[in-house]
């Protein structure tokens, strides 16, 4: 695999990828041969997979919304990354020359991308922003729908610019869904995007992507969905969908890190709808200074071709490395488990939850019919709930007035009636 300057500053450290895997796929069936490739076929895998993970004794974690831990072997990805980079290689030692698990590329694997549909960006936020810029919607000459399931960073976007002149309309939820009926009348000729939350992450619900991508192309808008409480916990195909914009950052159902992300855009959309918000030398895969009097290839002190893969479009620099040596395992750890055995093996956690905890007391939020990872219920005594909890060693999320769980592929049914056990 060839790697440019950007995916090398970004993937140093990934470099031990396939060594780190034998470690992973020490309690799974055999897997197809890598061949560095990243389009690796799912297996069926054993559940529980606690011994992939660093999990301390007697302590239940079922926050993988909040933060999904890293495995074992991404995480031992991170420490080689740090020790090079703390390392003064020796003479004629070229890192670039080892095999690279590329993040870009398994990560649109995993969605049925095009690597050149993927750029790094440092976060979620970082993406929703550049749709905004770049489709000028800042120039309030037409409307924006969204919903209030979707991520709380980017409708606090959006209510800031339609404090400004926006037209924003804000569909709300009915028994804890979006119905696309209730988009249909506020979805018009003058809308210019439609943004939206793959999975959110205040209650699991689910959208259909395909079908909110059908009603907003019917009338030339484009849409944005936030994926990150979607990527790797449940199946996501941009070609299915037809989705024009993507963006997740890294830290949860891909098991990375903070600091590293991944936006999507639509390949066709580049050059046409989409123009460079802005320029560095990621910009140009060719870039070059003549600075020396012994150049004589330009009077120019530097030259360079724009790039026309997302990358080129959006990267301003260099990324977190150390992040993407973790990317560069556990993406294709999870792309070789299979998400949709993942979100198999974890349906029926989810189902006890639901029947269970309704009997103690509390609201559920999420519908019944979710496949999603996350489970909501509201509550009044959120002190109280910490108590509980704390004492049990159970981690979930508790806000006021509500709790969300969402359990992984390292928990099993002993953690949910463990956490029954701790409310009741």
């Amino acid at each position: 695999m060839n790697f440019s300057r950007r995916d090398w500053l970004l993937g140093v450290g990934s470099l031990a990828a396939t060594t780190a895997f034998t470690s992973l796929d020490a309690g799974l069936p055999p897997g197809p041969d890598r061949g560095g490739s990243p389009a690796l076929v799912p297996v069926v895998p054993d559940f529980p997979r606690k011994a992939d993970f660093q999990m301390a004794d007697g302590y239940t974690y079922l926050n993988g919304a909040y933060t999904h831990p890293m495995p074992k072997a991404a995480a031992a990805a991170v420490h080689r990354a740090i020790d090079r980079r703390s390392t003064v290689a020796p003479p004629g030692a070229d890192p670039a020359a080892q095999p690279v698990v590329d993040p870009r590329a398994a990560f649109a694997a995993l969605i049925n991308a095009k690597p050149s549909e993927i750029s790094y960006v440092p976060n979620t936020s970082t993406g929703e922003n550049l749709v905004v810029e770049c489709l000028g919607v800042e120039k309030f000459d037409g409307n924006v729908v969204t919903d209030a399931l979707h991520f709380e960073g980017a409708l606090v976007h959006l209510f800031e610019l339609r404090r400004q002149g926006l037209d924003l309309r804000v569909v709300r939820p009915r028994n804890g869904r979006i119905e696309l009926s209730d988009l249909e009348p506020v979805v018009n000729r003058k809308t210019k995007l439609v943004e939206v939350s793959l999975v959110s992450m205040y209650n699991g619900f689910q959208h259909d992507l395909a079908a909110v991508c059908k009603l907003a192309h019917a009338h030339g808008a484009y849409v944005y969905a936030d994926i990150i409480q979607g990527a790797g916990a449940v199946p996501f195909d941009v070609r299915a969908t037809g989705v024009d914009f993507a963006a997740c950052a890294t830290y949860k159902w891909l098991m990375g890190d903070f600091g590293l992300g991944f936006f999507f855009v639509r390949e066709d959309l580049l050059g046409r709808v989409i123009r460079r918000p802005h320029w560095s030398y990621e910009s140009a895969p060719d870039t070059d200074i003549h600075l020396s009097p012994l150049d004589p290839l330009s009077p120019q002190p530097v030259t360079f071709t724009p790039g026309t893969d997302a990358a080129s479009y959006f990267q301003l620099g260099t990324m977190a490395s150390a992040v993407g040596a973790a990317l560069g395992v556990s993406v294709p750890y999870i792309q070789q488990l299979g998400v949709e055995n993942i979100q198999r093996y974890r349906q029926p956690l989810l189902d006890r939850l639901q029947r269970e905890l309704p009997r103690l007391g509390f609201v559920p939020q999420t519908p019944l019919d979710s496949t999603s990872p996350i489970v909501t219920f509201a509550h009044r005594d959120a002190q109280r709930l910490n108590e509980k909890l704390g004492a049990a060693r159970v981690s979930v999320r508790v806000a006021p007035y509500w709790m969300r769980i969402a359990p992984s592929i390292y928990n099993d049914m002993d953690d949910v009636e463990r956490m029954l056990e701790a409310l009741s």
